[in-house]
């Protein structure tokens, strides 16, 4: 089964599909080159992007990405301080060092090709709207090895021709196998187990290195957990603390800072206090995580990084405002919102460019929204209620970034989602556990609502907000 930390993972933005993905290919491709003992014998790579990797991989850093990935660096390590040393180093040289050793010229207008008439790579068995070829050749010009990707959404990648992702280190059986929002439900009533510790147990499974930490395993996967939540506070404050204007040439300036700073100053003007000020904070929260991701920095994948700030205010908003709040609610906000998230990742899709944003925000508000029904107590079936909401008031929403940049709509959309996802808590938390639409159901019409919307407004940048506003 997929696991907590598939889906939220440490990376940079601003795209976890177009940005962590193609970097994870590239750099898989040259490692894969290294460990087989072909990479001396390489000249040249070719890569080729498709579909909307082609049509918005410029807006999407995609281009950086594939030039980092193919130099050795991966998403979770890299230093954000050194992406643009490193990109000028390339670019100036027209040469990269393939797995960081192996010199190789690399001049982007003949070596890195956006094919933005194809969606999918000729000859390819899977159909997926985020394609990404690499080929290598010898000094001859003779193929040495030809790969393709698809980046499904969330950073996560899967060659062609394969099922879905499998990620080696996660492959064993869990305890408690589910896959379904029943069978979630069912094996909490027949174990008396909470959604948190039924997801415990099984991360506990398949933590890489089982049995070899000084602490218990139950315990490095709750260090592990705070430590994805450390992150999350880290870049909420520096969103917060950082001015200026995002990088894309939508001059779109940021906005937290400001609306942090009047936040604060009302709070010390108003008598009484505003009751809806914490809905404001979780608007500042979200914009302030968006904000960083579409500048390029450190973030957390939640599913993905185009919803990335949707999960961190809702749990800021938990962790600021809500009496009695405490480090054991956290713990359960994330194993119970990763329970949702694998729900959609094993049933749906979190691809923007395969299902429109509703795979994105939707899915973040949804995760979201079951998280903090668990934080406060909820039952399993007010925790299911609250992951239904909050996606079945996100259903049909597209994916039309202008410019194909991570900024309109979807830095004010996360806060959106965030906002969204609290109130359906709270409906949640004040109904019984019957309710007319299941989860199960809301996730399968998500799904075939994807796959009915047009393509241009699925991440291609041809339609909606990006065909109807001039870029300036």
């Amino acid at each position: 089964m997929t696991s907590l930390f598939d889906l939220y993972k440490i990376g940079v933005g601003p795209s976890s599909s177009h940005t962590m993905g193609p970097m994870t290919a590239a750099f898989d491709f040259a490692s894969d080159l290294a460990d087989d003992n072909k990479l001396a014998g390489v000249c040249r790579v070719q890569v080729d992007l498709y579909g909307s990797l082609a049509l918005t991989g410029l807006g999407h850093a995609t281009d950086r990405a594939i030039l980092l990935g193919l130099s050795g660096e991966f998403p979770a390590r890299l230093d954000p301080e050194q992406i643009e040393p490193t990109l000028q180093l390339i670019r100036a040289a027209k040469q990269l060092f393939l797995h960081k050793t192996h010199p190789i010229a690399f001049t982007e207008s003949t070596d890195l090709l956006f094919h933005r008439d194809q969606m999918y790579p000729p000859g390819a068995v899977t159909q997926h709207p985020n394609g990404v070829r690499f080929t290598a050749f010898d000094p001859l010009g003779a193929v040495i090895q030809c790969r393709t990707w698809f980046s499904v959404g969330g950073g996560f990648i899967v060659e062609d021709g394969e099922v879905a992702p499998t990620p080696k280190k996660y492959r064993k059986p869990v305890p408690y196998p589910f896959h379904s929002a029943a069978e979630l439900i069912g094996l909490s009533h027949q174990h008396s187990l909470t959604i948190a510790e039924i997801m415990m147990a099984n991360e506990v499974e398949v933590l890489p290195g089982k049995g070899s930490f000084s602490v218990s395993d139950e315990d490095a996967v709750r260090a592990k957990i705070l430590y994805i939540w450390q992150t999350m506070q880290g870049c909420i404050a520096r969103g917060i603390a950082t001015q200026g204007i995002l990088p894309g040439g939508l001059n779109v300036r940021r906005r937290a800072h400001r609306l942090a700073d009047r936040l604060r100053e009302k709070q010390q003007q108003q008598a009484p206090a505003d009751p809806l000020a914490p809905l404001d904070w979780v608007t500042v929260y979200a914009m302030a995580v968006n904000e960083e991701n579409a500048a390029g920095g450190r973030v957390v994948t939640a599913p993905t990084n185009g919803a990335a700030g949707v999960i961190p205010a809702v749990l800021s908003y938990y962790q600021n405002f809500i009496p009695g709040a405490s480090e054991e609610g956290i713990l359960r906000f994330f194993l119970t919102s990763a329970a949702i998230g694998i729900l959609y990742k094993e049933n749906a899709s979190i691809s923007g460019a395969e299902v429109g944003c509703q795979g994105e925000v939707g899915v973040a508000c949804s995760m979201a929204a079951g998280g903090l029904a668990a934080a406060l107590g909820g039952t399993p079936g007010q925790i299911e209620h609250a992951a239904e909401i909050g996606m079945e008031h996100n259903l049909g929403m597209t994916c039309d970034p202008i410019g194909g940049l991570v900024q309109i709509p979807c830095i004010e959309r996360n806060a959106m989602g965030a906002v969204k996802a609290v109130h359906a808590t709270r409906i949640a938390m004040q109904e019984p556990e019957e309710h007319k639409v299941s989860l199960d159901q809301v996730i399968r019409t998500m799904y075939l609502t994807g796959l009915d919307m047009q393509s241009r407004y699925k991440e291609t940048s041809l339609a909606g907000l990006a065909l109807n506003i001039i870029e300036c």
